[in-house]
Formats: structure tokens, C-alpha cells, sequence
């Protein structure tokens, strides 16, 4: 097997894997240098990797086992696999247009979302990705010693619950099959800055789609301090623009990063297969 190469984005995370063939099994070696890779730059992207439902599944299990994915139903036939769509003419809000770690309510969060391209429109639909270590670093002394110790209140309710932004409300015509349930109203504690189990970095764990307030500070400081977390979290600076093509994998290590999708492609179709691996 050719030797694989890493190219850095040159933004905040990011690279482009190459020399790789994800449409068969690969090699202990292979896989080692992929998580290598993976923990060095946050975000990878393999272009030109046309995949089957079982090529995903396989490389999926490379790094863990499957994760459990709430209020999305997968493929009929495939459990851990949901369809990330919009057809053309969908009026319905784009799904996950919001900074977010993927379930991080849950008590153990996916250790990595992978992401498959099927149909990409020619225009738009841009994928942003921010570098949670590189925010927790730029904060000011001051504020990394308020939040040592502080736990994040991690809520699905804004998103999941009936009456919330995917329940009654969401647009008739959404083409993925969202399940809105009353459980997304329960809640989970974090803690906000997390040291990654693989790397030992410390990094931020917070992230507007989720989290609703922090435990034991006043509404007023927790509004505060999150707001001075996440312009540290958004900054242009701290923040790579990821653009699709067809037949791309896309992984990123939902410990250490947020993502949100982008629309700017109406009149076009977009489908992507989504896994999740287990935490942490």
C-alpha cells in the first residue's frame, strides 16, 4: 500500500489524507498513522473514496465501537447509519446550522462523527469546524481559573424536545427523519474544560447548541463567561471552512472540536452518511 499523506489545511485544524483506499480493509499500520493524523490536526478529510453502507461500517469500527445516535432514524437497514439530507426544494431550516458537539448531552458523547458524501450541490453547503484546544488557550488567565472546576449544563431540549426547534414547529417538508421526544429535555453535566483522554490536552467543552447554563454560578456569570468562551471558540482565526466534494469521508474528534453546517445551496440536493464512535 502507497504510504499515506497528510496535507495540513493550513487553518486552526485540518487535513487531507491521500494514499489511502477506504473501499477496503486496511492494514494495523494504516490505521495507525489515520488516528495519528486524526489527534494531530482534529479534522480529516479522504477525497475520492467512492464507499459502500459496509465500507463505512468497517471503517467506522477502525477507531471504536458504534455510537448510539438519539432522535435520528438511521437507514432501515442499517442502524448506525443516518441520512444527512435536503432535497431541492426543501423549505425547511438546514439541520445543524448551529455551533454543536455532537450529543454532547449524553453522559458518554461520540469520541468521532464520520461523514460520507453521496450528492454534493455545486454550490454551498460548507462544513465549519473550530479548534477546542487552540479556544481554551486563548482565553485570559483569569477566566481559565474561574472555570476550572465548573460543570456545563448539556441539554437536547432546545433541539429534540416537541417544542423545540425539530419538533412541531420544524418545517413539514424536512426530508431526514427527525424523532422529537420529551427525553431531550433531560439534562447532563460536564465538566467545562476536559482533558483529552488520548492526548492530554486540555480543551473546552461548551457549545451554544447544547448547553443551556452552568451549574452553581448565578444565570447572569454563566451567560458571561460563555459568552467570552465562545468568541474565543469562534474566532475567525480559530475556524476552517470545510467544502465538500462527492465520495469524500470527512472525520473529526467531536472531544476537541465543534462543527455546524452552512446552507447557500437551495434548488440542489445534498445526502451524506453519518457514523458515530462511541466515547470516550
Amino acid at each position: 500500500m502507497a504510504r499515506i499523506h497528510v496535507r495540513p489545511t493550513g487553518d486552526a485544524l485540518g487535513a487531507e489524507v491521500t494514499g489511502v483506499d477506504l473501499s477496503g480493509p486496511l492494514d494495523a499500520g494504516a490505521v495507525a498513522e489515520i488516528r495519528s493524523a486524526w489527534l494531530d490536526h482534529l479534522v480529516l478529510s479522504f477525497p475520492d473514496q467512492p464507499m459502500t453502507h459496509d465500507d463505512l461500517e468497517r471503517f467506522t469500527r477502525y477507531f471504536g465501537s458504534f455510537g448510539d445516535d438519539p432522535f435520528i432514524a438511521p437507514l432501515p437497514d442499517r442502524p448506525h447509519i443516518i441520512e444527512v439530507k435536503r432535497g431541492a426544494e426543501e423549505k425547511a431550516s438546514v439541520f445543524a446550522a448551529a455551533w454543536h458537539s455532537d450529543w454532547s448531552f449524553q453522559d458518554i458523547p461520540p469520541a468521532a462523527t464520520i461523514l460520507h458524501s453521496k450528492i454534493i450541490p455545486p454550490v454551498g453547503g460548507d462544513t465549519l469546524f473550530c479548534n477546542q484546544y487552540a479556544a481554551y488557550d486563548a482565553l485570559k488567565p483569569e477566566i481559565k481559573a474561574r472555570i476550572e472546576g465548573l460543570q456545563a449544563v448539556h441539554s437536547a431540549g432546545l433541539a429534540y424536545a416537541p417544542d423545540g426547534v425539530y419538533g412541531k414547529n420544524d418545517g413539514p417538508d424536512r426530508s431526514m427523519t427527525i424523532r422529537p421526544d420529551q427525553r431531550a429535555h433531560a439534562t447532563r453535566l460536564h465538566p467545562i474544560v476536559k482533558t483529552h483522554p488520548e492526548t492530554g490536552r486540555k480543551a473546552l467543552f461548551v457549545n451554544p447548541g447544547y448547553v443551556r447554563t452552568i451549574n452553581g454560578v448565578s444565570d447572569e456569570e454563566a451567560f458571561l463567561l460563555l459568552v467570552e468562551m465562545y468568541e474565543a471558540c469562534h474566532a475567525d482565526a480559530n475556524v476552517y471552512a470545510h467544502a465538500w466534494a462527492p465520495d469524500m469521508l470527512v472525520m473529526w474528534d467531536n472531544r476537541c472540536t465543534q462543527h455546524m453546517a452552512t446552507g447557500g445551496y437551495d434548488g440542489h440536493e445534498r445526502l451524506l452518511h453519518r457514523t458515530t464512535v462511541a466515547g470516550p
